[in-house]
């Protein structure tokens, strides 16, 4: 039912537009909805929520056994924004009856399983204003007599049902992740193919081996944490499984995540992120890359090599061992064979040469990221209308659009794939309370004008919105 927010309040709502529709209601989604409710301003406008997904989940596919999270928890939704919100963390722990136990375990990171529990806790305060099982199919700019574009029409499909639905806003944030990126020489879109995504993995993978009654030879593709996370859930869980991970770099890396680094998530970073001139936005996410792609956290890196040199203990024999890491080894490509099984083709990253594989493997599982160009496609309609022919944002992310094309008052916002211009904090939760706010400020014209799309020092006075990524960012 269309709900209006007032004072963080839900009420039925009589226009035909909505004042906002939030396309993908995952954590950053969530963190603008709880940023409404929290602002001290009263906020009366429709808004609505546009979910994919059948239930509120946070990476149902990675959420594995024991695995805790990699930021702190007061990191959340709201307490660096407002710590005396209702949807703080610790709240969320004093309302489940654990906030004294939970302060008994001495840590600022909770269990990953944990932190879905808080994010849906949390999802389930806006039921109402939240449609579930809605996949947006695409946004058309609706011309009023001015000829300028006063809304926007949104078309979503059920995906149980496959029923089309039209809603119209006159703003719009589009917040819906990333989807998973398989190379080219991976892809295989059979019913019954060996190769899957990471994001996957929790989803189909356990219940898959549990009934395997035979020996399984399962394949990583990846150097990162969440291929490192699978490796590891692989050896604790299915003891006939035999497992190889395949990285190109000479060795799994750990993340920085010491002090000093830690500060470029800090939330006034993105100001001195963005006023930066192109090249330097680029060096220095270049310089950053090891706080979050293609790198493992210390502490499974020591687990994982006890694990490895409790195999060097019982059998020198490295070929013998039940679970291998392959360096200097690419994946690119793989030949099928009989029973669905299928042999990887391997570069060596030192003499690029090309072997393959002497194990034909049951599972492949490739943990290669996520691409972030969802938005590309939702708004082909208004391409034309594009103040640079890109998709450009402010420092408030909204998209620059011509002025003489849309209205002030109307707009898109973008979130989670604007790193190129926003820095390395874009894609994670580390910002997500603080950023929660200021799109509230833009969207309902509350800002003082510090964040507001004028704020520009940069070169060229405008950013490019990030079309590609292959690292495991994990906020919508």
């Amino acid at each position: 039912m269309p709900t209006a927010i007032t004072n963080g309040r839900s009420a039925i709502g009589d226009a035909d537009v909505y004042d906002l529709v939030c396309v993908g209601f995952g954590p950053a989604s969530l963190a603008i909805a709880v940023a409404i409710h929290d602002h001290d301003q009263a906020i009366s406008a429709r808004v609505l929520y546009l979910e994919r997904q059948r239930e509120f989940r946070w990476h149902g596919g990675m959420l594995l056994p024991d695995t805790k999270m990699q930021i702190s928890f007061l990191k959340d939704l709201a307490t660096l924004r407002d710590p005396r919100s209702h949807f703080t963390f610790l709240n969320y722990l004093h309302s489940k009856d654990r906030l004294v136990a939970f302060t008994n375990l001495s840590t600022f990171l909770p269990l990953r399983e944990e932190y879905n529990d808080y994010l849906t806790w949390c999802a389930s305060h806006f039921d109402d204003d939240v449609r579930y099982g809605q996949e947006t199919l695409g946004i058309t700019p609706c011309h009023a007599t001015s000829g300028r574009v006063e809304s926007w029409e949104i078309l979503s499909r059920d995906v149980v049902t496959d029923q089309r639905t039209t809603v119209q806003a006159r703003n719009i944030v589009i917040a819906v992740g990333g989807k998973p990126r398989i190379p080219a020489t991976l892809s295989d879109a059979s019913p019954h193919s060996p190769i899957i995504h990471s994001s996957a993995y929790s989803t189909t993978i356990p219940k898959m081996l549990a009934q395997q009654r035979s020996a399984c030879h399962a394949a990583i593709v990846g150097g990162g944490q969440s291929a490192a996370e699978i490796f590891h859930d692989l050896q604790s869980r299915f003891e006939k499984v035999s497992v190889t991970l395949y990285t190109g770099d000479s060795a799994l890396r750990p993340s920085d995540d010491s002090p000093f680094v830690n500060e470029i998530f800090d939330p006034h970073r993105v100001d001195e992120f963005y006023d930066l001139p192109e090249h330097a936005q680029k060096d220095t996410l270049h310089r950053n890359r090891a706080t979050n792609y293609g790198v493992v956290r210390p502490e499974l890196l020591d687990r994982l090599y006890e694990l490895m040199y409790h195999q060097r203990l019982h059998e020198p024999d490295a070929s013998k061992w039940q679970y291998k890491i392959m360096p200097r080894t690419a994946v690119v490509g793989y030949d099928p064979q009989a029973g669905g099984r299928a042999r990887l083709k391997l570069r060596n990253t030192l003499d690029g040469s090309i072997s393959l594989s002497e194990t034909a493997f049951d599972l492949i599982i490739v943990a290669t990221g996520y691409v972030r160009d969802a938005h590309v496609r939702m708004l082909e309609a208004s391409k034309d209308l594009l103040e640079t022919g890109k998709y450009d944002v402010g420092r408030d992310y909204k998209v620059r659009y011509r002025k003489d094309a849309v209205a002030e008052d109307c707009g898109i916002w973008l979130q989670g794939c604007c790193q190129d211009s926003h820095g390395l904090s874009d894609s994670l939760l580390s910002i997500l309370a603080v950023r929660g706010g200021e799109l509230v400020e833009s969207i309902f014209h509350l800002s003082n004008g510090v964040h507001s799309e004028a704020h520009n020092t940069s070169e060229d006075g405008a950013h490019h919105v990030m079309h590609n990524g292959n690292g495991n960012g994990v906020v919508s």
